[in-house]
């Protein structure tokens, strides 16, 4: 079925926003469902509901989204439950420019409305119509949000480390950012009838530009124009992140250089400028901005082959694309 003549996404992303509106709950006790109403409500770019959807419409889904909207409700569920989580790990103040849930409530709220969050997206999942497609929905979940915390963790077992190499580096954002993005295409599609090989496909799809998504985030974070991009520009130097930029300069950098770059990424001075301007030049010496800017596209590049290879409707695969591109040329 085409898309209507509405921007598909643009209608996909209203429908959505409605459909998570009617599903928010003031029921009792309030001090552990309003902490997930409130982390739900304040926005987000909303992507991993979207290729759910996506995905579901590109196998045949109704206009009503009556397949796809029980794993777009359960992927986004799911991704905010994690970011509760996470800030709590890296006592951040601040999610989407508003006070995270444990600052705004208290550390054991924002554990326990998280726990609950994991629940809501098990339920929803097990709200998809077609019950036969139930198991594969509940597996492929359970193996996406298994990597998710891999992912997490090897994340904080690199901040303890000295060295990380470049194949470590993209296995940690593999699992923790690019297999959501691959399960919800994945389980879209599958929620609508798609076969194992289209599934798979979209799945290859998602984790390839999830990598890229992550690079260009990369890039962004200490290339940007922090007015674009609502940010500190060099937040990752600042806090001493072992990103794939700084893994790259420290192996193509000779031993004094190398020696420096460890040595501003060992402490945090008070005034992080001169740091930040002095790595950011080391990295444009070895032409760093470059190399990443290539590899994000030979990511996504690959990612499209894939995508050429799913049997899917021609117009919700453009759709698809057209959201990719957007999100790849984003400047915040």
């Amino acid at each position: 079925m085409p898309p209507p003549t509405r921007h598909p996404v643009a209608e996909l992303r209203d429908r959505f926003l409605q459909r998570l509106r009617e599903s928010s709950t003031s029921r009792e006790p309030r001090g552990l469902y309003e902490p997930i109403s409130y982390i739900m409500g304040i926005g987000g770019k909303r992507v991993r509901p979207l290729l759910a959807l996506i995905a579901a419409r590109m196998f045949g889904d109704d206009e009503e989204l009556t397949a796809g909207m029980p794993v777009a409700l359960a992927v986004e569920t799911f991704h905010n439950f994690t970011l509760l989580h996470d800030d709590i790990m890296d006592a951040s103040p601040l999610r989407r420019g508003n006070p995270t849930v444990h600052e705004k409530w208290d550390v054991n709220t924002a554990i326990l409305s998280g726990d609950l969050m994991l629940i809501q997206a098990y339920a929803h999942l097990c709200g998809a119509p077609d019950k036969r497609r139930t198991h594969d929905l509940l597996c492929t979940f359970n193996r996406i949000a298994t990597g998710v915390c891999e992912g997490q963790q090897f994340d904080v077992d690199f901040e303890l480390r000295s060295h990380v190499t470049i194949e470590e580096y993209l296995d940690m954002i593999e699992l923790k950012t690019a297999v959501l993005l691959g399960g919800a295409l994945e389980m879209g599609a599958l929620s609508a009838g798609a076969g194992r090989e289209d599934a798979d496909h979209l799945y290859a799809f998602g984790r390839l530009t999830g990598l890229a998504f992550q690079l260009h985030d990369d890039l962004l974070d200490t290339f940007g124009d922090g007015k674009q991009t609502g940010k500190l520009t060099g937040n990752d130097i600042i806090r001493n992140k072992k990103t794939f930029l700084y893994i790259k300069t420290l192996e193509s950098l000779d031993e004094t250089q190398r020696g420096e770059l460890v040595e501003w990424f060992s402490h945090s001075p008070e005034d992080p400028a001169p740091k930040v301007a002095r790595v950011t030049e080391l990295m444009r010496l070895r032409d760093i901005p470059r190399l990443v800017a290539e590899l994000r596209d030979q990511f996504q590049k690959e990612a499209y082959a894939h995508l050429a290879a799913v049997n899917g409707d021609a117009a919700w695969k453009d759709a698809l694309r057209q959201l990719t591109e957007e999100l790849l040329s984003r400047d915040n």
